[in-house]
């Protein structure tokens, strides 16, 4: 195997070729950049210009210090949802409990609607004007409101509207399933950005940014997997970093607004050039519901709308009126009510733990409780399948290595469940001590 050519665009096609012969594999490491230029003799911006363009090819992938390899087909990743089948307690699926979900045959008797042909409004003007007084208190003047197939839709569309495959992009570390495998099969690369029981640490985020990530996702409350949520004071931390950086992409994640006990507090700077603000309702409405509203800066707005303009244009009038009439009559979708539930059932299960002396934060909003572990979560979760549990190990969440701890979906959690599971929980820690 010998990698020839003068111009990048001759190694680039001479790569290309090795790794359609198989004579580059999967995993298999190009020579650095400075290695590869001396032995063609030609100069490092070519190499590196060949190398760009392979990554942006889904050819090779960067990984940082240990420098460009093969990437080989991409695999699907730890998905979220329910296992239906299972004769286990599912507390995995991370999602919202049926009960409090709309029946959309009822949402659309309320609201009639004539067919929706092409030329109308993309987005149903009733629902426009409720996202835009939901959005006013917390983004900067001037912004605009558009409309995705959910909130995974909005921030892969948001990256590839600015990013270029193998840039960096800052998440949370753990990291929510969805943003990890978007990231993936986008070819970005994801930098793990340390968190704690105020969420994303200001200084880590500096790091990152140094270190030359584009974009940065922030959930601003209940994140998943762990339920933080960021306090006024290390909101106003990581406002002064991204103050620093104004090219960055911001994207906040606000995916459990409507839900939430916790208050949002705002991390986008003024500064920012690049910024969005994407609040989904799967949550709340349920997720066959793809929606999500998104608040964004002109630009950001017309890149969005240009990405959905190629494609459907427009997400479901259908879909739009069944969420208007759940979001303008609070009577049929008891969004309160839910999220009190919610509340209880995480107050429940923490209670449930302390007593046997597992120790948990008071923090934690959204749809699952987050237990730190000191030792290997995926032998605790098998224990405890083996005791009659389906629960969701750290290991899928983590970013720059294994994140040990243990997601519990509180959602349908039922009060002596909160009981037995910590008592089972306590005999399998003592076990694995």
């Amino acid at each position: 195997m010998k990698i020839t050519g003068t111009t990048s665009a001759e190694i680039f096609d001479r790569i290309r070729m090795l790794v359609r012969t198989g004579q580059l594999q999967q995993g298999d490491a190009l020579p650095p950049v400075r290695e590869l230029a001396t032995t063609l003799d030609v100069n490092r911006n070519t190499v590196a210009a060949a190398y760009k363009r392979l990554v942006a090819a889904g050819i090779a992938a960067t990984q940082g210090r240990l420098g460009t390899v093969i990437r080989g087909d991409d695999v699907l990743g730890e998905q979220e949802g329910t296992h239906v089948d299972s004769p286990l307690v599912d507390l995995a699926g991370g999602n919202p409990n049926p009960e409090w979900l709309p029946d959309p045959a009822a949402m659309l008797a309320v609201r009639p609607r004539s067919p929706r042909l092409y030329g109308a409004a993309v987005i149903n003007p009733e629902l426009e004007r409720y996202a835009r007084d939901w959005f006013a208190p917390d983004c900067p003047d001037g912004f605009a409101i558009d409309l995705t197939h959910g909130a995974v839709d909005a921030v892969e569309r948001l990256l590839s509207a600015y990013l270029a495959s193998g840039d960096q992009v800052a998440v949370e570390d753990p990291c929510f399933l969805g943003s990890i495998n978007t990231l993936r099969t986008a070819g970005f690369e994801a930098t793990g950005v340390a968190i704690d029981a105020q969420g994303m640490r200001a200084d880590a985020l500096e790091a990152a940014l140094e270190r030359g990530a584009q974009a940065v996702i922030i959930t601003p409350r209940a994140h998943n997997p762990t339920g933080c949520s960021l306090g006024a004071t290390r909101a106003r931390a990581l406002r002064r970093v991204l103050s620093r950086h104004p090219h960055v992409l911001v994207i906040v994640d606000d995916h459990f607004a409507l839900l939430a006990s916790s208050p949002y507090h705002d991390v986008i700077p003024r500064q920012t050039q690049r910024w969005a603000l994407v609040r989904s309702l799967s949550k709340a409405l349920g997720p066959d519901l793809r929606l999500a509203l998104v608040a964004s800066d002109a630009q950001t707005s017309n890149r969005l709308r240009l990405r959905l303009a190629g494609g459907t244009s427009w997400v479901s009038h259908i879909l739009q009126d069944i969420a208007e009439a759940c979001l303008l009559d609070p009577r049929r979708n008891p969004l309160a009510d839910a999220r009190a539930d919610y509340a209880r059932r995480r107050r429940l299960l923490a209670e449930a733990l302390r007593a046997e002396g597992i120790g948990i934060t008071d923090t934690a909003d959204g749809l699952n409780l987050w237990l730190p572990l000191a030792g290997d979560g995926q032998a605790i979760a098998g224990e405890l399948a083996r005791r009659g549990w389906l629960i969701r190990a750290g290991d899928a969440f983590g970013i720059t290595d294994t994140t040990p701890g243990l997601r519990i979906t509180i959602s349908t959690l039922l009060p002596d469940q909160a009981s037995r599971l910590a008592k089972d929980l306590r005999a399998t820690l003592d076990r694995h001590r």
